[in-house]
């Protein structure tokens, strides 16, 4: 089991109990906590602000809620349970009978052990999730009820971290920070993240990666309401949630289906021999949908393991800490490192001796491979590269014409630049 694994699992669980929402005490919690791992600059847009078509919505707040039964025994508890209390619930503070009560009460019926995650954002309701069986062993009766929340004028909150690059073009990272208890669809991308910015900041990259800390929907539309000239400069994206199952990954195309991250996603997958699927884009899911809408158009696609609501746990209880392993993420991980390398490094070359195949011997080329065991490949990379390199083909595209990896040939391309025989 890799160290790196363990630590993104030990992050997932530090940030599980915490009450998220899309706006709140909880996310800056959350986002506290991530500070302690990578610098974040964070943001506080006013409740009324308007992103978009959207306005900012008044903060919510809850400190504690129940529903005890006459004896005073919480029957529903949100301290035992972030996930007991509707999202964005108003307060409430009542005494009623139990039929009084049950409009208010979800639970999932097909999994009676498991308390669904349920929200309000948008209506003033109130109400509480349980398991199945809690309210089957609720006799009729008098209920005290209390919800101790508040919705008030305030802010929504979202951070940002920049690795910064070699050119001042991005790629935007996403993932939501709006899930309360909830290990896969949320913290998982969480902790992928933060992982993947450590690794990057290891090296220098080309571009500049940009990696937003949001809440879902109304967070990734603030943050493209409020930089819409940074957006100009954002080449690629990618959206990370569901990444700690342990079903195989799955790629979720970009509305373009052919922009770049697309192409990179796909080759990085099928060269890897993991088990994966490549789906096409639609316009529900994650905050792809956002970065993809047809007035940004950006080519931002979304990785995860099994997608939302793919799997029997999503949205309940049962997407605990348990549910994902460090094994999954470090390989949700590597794939990221695995594409973003082959991002960074795919770039168009001219050739500046087209006529004819030049010479590599005089030029020590074929020399620089003595007792290499990939002596012949490396040698064939170099080939193919000058074959392409026409200033219309990228390395990828070599790559994947001749059946070669990637890594031989941009190994091949670094060894021709340095000969003079290539040009960016």
């Amino acid at each position: 089991m890799s160290e790196v694994g363990e630590e993104m699992h030990a992050l997932v669980r530090r940030l599980y109990p915490l009450c998220r929402s899309i706006t709140g005490d909880g996310v800056r919690a959350t986002l506290d906590i991530v500070g302690e791992y990578v610098p974040l600059e964070v943001h506080e847009v006013p409740t009324g602000t308007e992103v978009l078509d959207w306005t900012v919505p008044q903060e919510w707040n809850i400190r504690d809620a129940y529903v005890a039964d006459a004896s005073g025994r919480r029957v529903v508890d949100f301290a035992a349970s972030s996930l007991h209390v509707l999202g964005y619930s108003v307060p409430v503070s009542a005494t009623m009978p139990l039929a009084e009560l049950r409009p208010h009460l979800h639970t999932l019926p097909d999994h009676p052990s498991w308390v669904p995650y349920r929200t309000s954002y948008y209506t003033p309701e109130w109400g509480f999730c349980l398991a199945q069986e809690t309210l089957d062993a609720m006799p009729d009766g008098d209920y005290e009820v209390r919800i101790d929340s508040t919705l008030a004028d305030g802010h929504l909150t979202y951070a940002e971290h920049v690795v910064p690059g070699r050119v001042t073009d991005e790629v935007i990272v996403s993932c939501h920070v709006c899930h309360p208890s909830l290990a896969n669809d949320n913290l998982a991308g969480i902790a992928v993240a933060v992982f993947l910015a450590r690794a990057l900041a290891e090296r220098q990259p080309h571009y500049t990666y940009r990696f937003v800390f949001a809440p879902g929907t109304i967070g990734a539309i603030t943050w493209l309401a409020r930089n819409a000239e940074r957006v100009e400069r954002v080449r690629h994206g990618l959206v990370l949630a569901c990444a700690g199952d342990r079903g195989e990954l799955t790629y979720k195309r970009s509305r373009r289906g052919d922009a770049e991250i697309d192409r990179v996603l796909r080759y990085v997958l099928a060269a890897s021999g993991r088990p994966h699927r490549v789906t096409e884009f639609t316009p529900y899911g994650y905050d792809e949908r956002q970065y993809c809408s047809p007035g940004f158009d950006l080519g931002v696609g979304s990785l995860s393991r099994t997608p939302y609501a793919g799997y029997p746990e999503y949205h309940t209880s049962a997407d605990d800490p348990d549910f994902v392993s460090p094994e999954a993420m470090a390989d949700t991980l590597a794939v990221c490192r695995e594409a973003f390398g082959v991002l960074d490094r795919n770039r168009r070359y001219v050739n500046l001796s087209p006529y004819g195949e030049p010479q590599l011997g005089r030029r020590g080329l074929y020399e620089s491979l003595g007792g290499r065991s990939d002596a012949k490949q490396a040698q064939m990379a170099m080939l193919w590269v000058l074959s392409l390199s026409d200033g219309e083909h990228g390395l990828l595209d070599v790559a994947e014409r001749s059946g070669l990896p990637f890594d031989t040939v941009a190994a091949a391309a670094d060894a021709l630049h340095g000969a003079g025989l290539l040009k960016a």
